[in-house]
């Protein structure tokens, strides 16, 4: 049997974290001064909160654009460095930043996640950023891409990345006090990439990463399925959620997440607590599925989707809010999803550890 076929108890879950949550106006309902959004504190309880609860993997969003000038939170932490904050201070759940493929050199964007792998041993993923509009562009002097330009980008930039977490094999740190030798030159390779916008010769600056290769999360509009490990697909219904999750296994994702954005009975009910925050500010419609009701329709939503996803990365509306009820009525029916203590990100997921592309031709030299 599948997990797909295993009812809602076989969907792994991730959840992201970003700010005080998904709605622009959760700052107002956070329990905390709007300022404490930027500090530490806030952001380690609530990625405990998280791990505590049996979430795999939290995701940080993140944008290069500069501070909201509206009624949304005025700034935030870059994502990879929000990422690797939490990851001596957690053990089990997967950390994957937002970092954008057309604002972003990718031998640096390479090197943030090898290191982040390496700091929180194994636990690194990378959420491919589709910043691509003339604002976000602007900020590094570059102009909008359209979408089948910002498609070939984002493909070369996972291509290189890949190229780069191998271009060291995963014995090349010899450490020989003998010789004095603490790396094996030869076990080190240049990739030589040439994509359509830049070129990267490496190899990488760090030695290859615990998991071999870091968790690639993209997201469905950017048509890299068989570049991915993970297809995030956004959709507003179970069935368009499934039409796409079949497009994305037959190009050859190995794992699809449905994204799911949740309002929550809780004090008050969901419709009364999402017209409270829309009078507050407005939410864009991410085009993603959005649930607003009580703990057990997420569950019979979940039940749904499991037929059709491996897994769902919820968006809470307000992670102070509706956290703790996911945590007390929804993530305890779905206890199989829990990550494996000590294990990678990969393990928690079901995903192999691929080996090198280097390291046969360095055994047959």
């Amino acid at each position: 049997m599948t997990d797909r076929e295993s009812g809602p108890t076989g969907l792994r879950l991730a959840l992201e974290v970003d700010g005080d949550g998904a709605h622009p106006a959760a700052w107002r309902h956070s329990g905390r001064p709007p300022g404490a959004v930027l500090a530490p504190g806030a952001l380690r309880e609530v990625v405990a909160a998280a791990e505590n609860a049996g979430i795999g993997l939290v995701t940080f969003a993140d944008t290069p654009l500069p501070p909201d000038p509206g009624t949304g939170v005025a700034g935030r932490l870059e994502a990879g460095i929000r990422a690797s904050y939490v990851s001596p201070l957690t053990d089990r759940v997967g950390l994957a930043p937002t970092l954008h493929v057309a604002t972003t050199e990718p031998f640096h964007l390479a090197t943030q996640l090898a290191s982040l792998d390496h700091a929180s041993h194994g636990r690194a993923g990378w959420v491919v950023g589709t910043a691509a509009g003339a604002a976000e562009l602007a900020t590094i002097g570059g102009a909008a891409l359209p979408a089948a330009a910002l498609a070939r980008e984002a493909a070369d930039v996972i291509d290189a990345a890949r190229a780069l977490w191998d271009s060291w094999d995963d014995d090349a740190v010899i450490k020989d006090v003998a010789t004095g030798r603490f790396l094996d030159s030869g076990r080190v390779h240049h990739i030589d990439f040439e994509g359509a916008t830049f070129t990267v010769k490496g190899p990488l600056i760090t030695p290859r990463p615990p998991q071999g290769q870091i968790v690639v999360l993209a997201p469905d509009v950017l048509d890299a399925d068989a570049r991915a490990d993970v297809v995030l697909v956004a959709r507003p219904d179970r069935a368009a959620i499934a039409t796409r999750a079949a497009t994305a296994r037959e190009a050859g994702a190995p794992l699809v997440f449905a994204e799911v954005e949740v309002v929550l009975d809780a004090s008050a009910p969901a419709a009364d607590r999402l017209a409270e925050l829309n009078a507050a500010a407005d939410w864009p419609d991410a085009g993603r599925l959005r649930h607003v009701g009580s703990a057990e329709s997420l569950l019979d939503l979940l039940r749904d989707l499991s037929g059709a996803v491996d897994g769902v990365r919820l968006h809470p509306a307000v992670l102070a809010v509706d956290l703790p009820v996911l945590a007390e009525r929804v993530l305890p029916e779905l206890a199989a999803s829990r990550p494996r203590a000590g294990g990678t990100l990969r393990d928690t997921l079901g995903l192999p550890r691929p080996a090198g592309r280097f390291a046969a031709a360095t055994r047959n030299a």
